[in-house]
């Protein structure tokens, strides 16, 4: 069955880094577009970042751009988030997402989140 399991959360100062995983399986990784999207407490998910199936093209939102990097291993069926210079306001539970347009509309695949939280 598909499985997204995001791994790499938790507990980090303000200033420190950590590096998400989403190591996927039971569907075609490397026709997906990749995203990681968060949600904080009595806020709706937001999109962080995304990345094409080939890895050749990704876009970061602007609240995260030149800190977080997202990347992909299509070899692993895997994407990664770096975050560097972490903030309060990035703590959030971060969701793994695959993305692609079939003939039927847009199908979308979730992980179940990771905690991240950026406190001192």
């Amino acid at each position: 069955q598909v499985q997204l399991v995001e791994s790499g959360g938790g507990l980090v100062q303000p200033g420190g880094s950590l590096r998400l995983s989403c190591t996927t399986s039971g569907f075609t990784f490397n026709i997906n577009t990749m995203n990681w999207y968060r949600q904080a407490p009595g806020k709706e998910r937001e999109l962080v970042a995304g990345i094409t199936p080939d890895g050749g093209s990704s876009n970061h939102a602007d609240s995260v751009k030149g800190r977080f990097t997202i990347s992909r291993d299509n070899a692993k069926d895997t994407v990664y988030l770096q975050m560097n210079s972490l903030k309060p306001e990035d703590t959030a539970v971060y969701y793994c997402n695959a993305w692609r347009r079939t003939a039927w509309g847009p199908r979308n695949y979730w992980g179940q989140g990771t905690q991240v939280t950026v406190s001192s």
